[in-house]
């Protein structure tokens, strides 16, 4: 009797361990295949490429191939929802932004995922502002001349973005009343196409990231109005800021991370996130990502902790905003 007792006492806790030794083994076996990254705006532009340089760097670190994949569409909610609905193993991650990650949340009524509901986040990976910039053929030369020629022009001028609801259109509504005048916004599937419009003279005005647009301006193929920080960017001190160009205050950065689907194993998400630290460790990393305009986070923020609390507060930064805009996407 006594030994009977003894062996079904065995195997409930055998039963109640098998779970927890599956998943160490999981973890330690973690990763066995390739990986994929998914970037939710289309290739060129600023989330794409620096997605590409992060799956170059975890290469080494996590010993398995990294790709990545362009999922485009609706502000990138298409990217974002199709991570959140990814088995929770580790092998389909989001690199996205406070567009992706935090915009969308507020912006989209029907979204069939929640921002920070359902995603494990990584580590906060860099962060850069926007640049206000013209087609060539666009009559002003700066932004005070700028804005004279869009209040004389209510609603004649174009403003391309990376989607409805994306917060580069979410910008360009912002850009409207900052200004004091109404704008005809165009969507695309990221910034990258609408700067190619800007180059065919297509379209009139983009608000951009550093990557797409900078070396657009140096080249003399676009016109730059100014960069949307207090401080201009260290890789092109020769363009002004917003604030030295006639329109003060008009501050608005674009901050990437990575983020795993709801319910990855601590373990798992452990090893990504030591991956992602030590490619952003890596000086061909570091000057590729510098060489883009884009300032790597601190070491010390580099942690889901630090991406979590970002969301949190630009979720209460933004939110509100759209909100009181009544900025919204059936």
């Amino acid at each position: 009797m006594k030994f009977a007792r003894r062996r079904l006492l065995q195997l409930a806790a055998g039963a109640i361990a098998a779970p927890a030794l599956a998943r160490s083994a999981f973890a330690q076996a973690y990763p066995s295949k390739p990986i994929t990254i998914v970037a939710p705006f289309a290739a060129g532009g600023a989330t794409d490429t620096i997605a590409r340089v992060m799956a170059e760097g975890m290469r080494k670190p996590l010993g398995q191939t990294v790709i990545v994949e362009n999922a485009t569409g609706a502000g990138g909610t298409i990217g974002a929802g199709r991570v959140a609905r990814a088995a929770p193993d580790g092998y389909t991650l989001s690199v996205g932004q406070n567009g992706s990650h935090v915009i969308t949340g507020a912006t989209y009524s029907k979204l069939s995922f929640h921002v920070m509901d359902d995603f494990e986040p990584i580590t906060p990976l860099c962060v850069a502002p926007f640049a206000v910039v013209g087609k060539k053929a666009l009559p002003p030369n700066d932004m005070k001349e700028l804005i004279s020629w869009l209040k004389a022009n209510p609603g004649k001028a174009t403003i391309g973005n990376a989607g409805v609801g994306s917060i580069t259109h979410v910008c360009g509504l912002l850009f409207e009343q900052a200004v004091g005048t109404k704008l005809q916004h165009v969507p695309y599937r990221g910034i990258a196409p609408s700067i190619q419009d800007l180059l065919a003279g297509n379209i009139d005005l983009v608000i951009a990231d550093p990557i797409t647009s900078i070396p657009q301006a140096r080249g003399n193929n676009i016109k730059m109005y100014g960069i949307t920080a207090a401080a201009r960017l260290q890789t092109a001190p020769e363009y002004p800021t917003v604030d030295q160009a006639g329109l003060p205050g008009f501050h608005v950065s674009l901050w990437h991370g990575m983020w795993a689907p709801k319910g990855t194993p601590k373990d798992v998400v452990g090893k990504l996130n030591a991956a992602a630290r030590e490619a952003l460790a890596e000086p061909a990393v570091r000057t590729r990502l510098a060489g883009l305009s884009q300032e790597i986070f601190a070491r010390d923020r580099q942690t889901p902790e630090a991406l979590r609390a970002m969301q949190k507060a630009d979720i209460d930064k933004w939110w509100p905003i759209i909100k009181a805009g009544n900025i919204k996407v059936d």
